[in-house]
C-alpha cells in the first residue's frame, strides 16, 4: 500500500484564531505543523507516495513541504464542500492501486499505519480504522456484526442514540472503486458531499467493508483541547 491521499483542505473553523492565517493541518504542534507529524509518521511505516488535497490557505502547505523528503503532490479543491469531492480529486493519482486515505489534523502512532496496511485480505473492498468511544455522535457512527464486517455507518448521529460505541477514525484503506461512488455522492443533510455517503453506498452494493479497531494513541486535533491533549501525549510518549 506504498500510496497515501490526505485531504487538507479545510479551515477549521473550531481552532479559532489559530487558523486566521494557516490551514489547520499547518497549525503547530511541538515546534512542527500537524501535517509534518503526520507525513513523518506515514513514511515510517512504509508509505513511498502521498498526495496533499489542498483548499484554504493552500499555499503555505505547498511552499512548507515543497522539497519534504516523501516524494508529495498536491491538489487544489477550489471549491471547499465536502470530503467526498476532495477526495475524487486524487483519482489519477490513485490509478488502479489500493490506496490509504486519511485527514491531515489526525494522528495516530506510527504502528497503526503500519499495521492497518498489513490487514488487508483479498475480497475486502475498504478497511475503516475505528476507535471506542462513549458516543461517536461527534464522528461517523461504525456499527459491525462479529465477524468485523460494517453493516452500516451514520455520519453525525444524535448525541446518545448509537447503540455502537466505534466511531470511524479517519483512516482508511480504499480500493479504487471507491471513486465511482464518490462521483454519485449527493449533497447530505449538513450541505456537503461527505466521504462517509460513498462508504453507505459501497456497502449498499454488497461490498465487503471491515472494521480496524485502533489502539493506542489517536486524536482528532479539530479544537484547542485537542491541541492540548495531542502535546502531553507527545510529550508523555518522549
Amino acid at each position: 500500500m506504498p500510496k497515501a491521499v490526505i485531504l487538507a483542505a479545510g479551515r477549521g473553523t473550531r481552532l479559532g484564531a489559530l487558523t486566521d492565517e494557516v490551514p489547520k493541518p499547518m497549525v503547530l504542534l511541538h515546534g512542527r505543523p500537524i501535517l509534518e507529524h503526520l507525513l513523518r509518521r506515514l513514511e515510517s511505516a512504509g508509505i513511498t507516495e502521498a498526495l496533499i488535497v489542498t483548499g484554504y490557505r493552500a499555499e503555505a502547505i505547498e511552499k512548507y513541504f515543497g522539497g519534504f523528503s516523501l516524494p508529495l503532490g498536491f491538489v487544489r479543491q477550489t471549491e471547499v464542500n465536502g470530503t467526498a469531492t476532495a477526495a475524487l480529486l486524487a483519482q489519477e493519482f490513485v490509478g488502479n492501486d489500493p490506496f490509504f486515505l486519511t485527514f491531515g489534523d489526525i494522528l495516530a502512532e506510527t504502528v497503526v499505519y503500519r499495521d492497518i496496511q498489513a490487514s488487508v485480505q483479498p475480497g475486502i473492498e475498504a478497511l475503516i480504522g475505528v476507535k471506542w468511544v462513549p458516543d461517536p455522535y461527534q464522528g461517523a457512527a461504525v456499527y459491525c456484526d462479529t465477524s468485523k464486517k460494517i453493516i452500516k455507518i451514520i455520519e453525525k448521529p444524535a448525541c446518545g442514540k448509537s447503540t455502537t460505541n466505534w466511531n470511524s477514525a479517519g483512516l482508511y484503506l480504499f480500493r479504487p472503486s471507491l471513486f465511482t461512488e464518490l462521483t454519485r455522492v449527493t449533497k447530505s443533510p449538513r450541505g456537503e458531499f461527505e466521504l462517509t455517503s460513498a462508504v453507505e453506498q459501497l456497502i449498499a452494493a454488497g461490498h465487503r467493508l471491515e472494521i480496524f479497531p485502533i489502539e493506542g494513541a489517536w486524536r482528532d486535533i479539530g479544537r484547542p483541547e485537542d491541541l492540548a491533549a495531542a502535546s502531553e501525549e507527545m510529550q508523555e510518549n518522549r
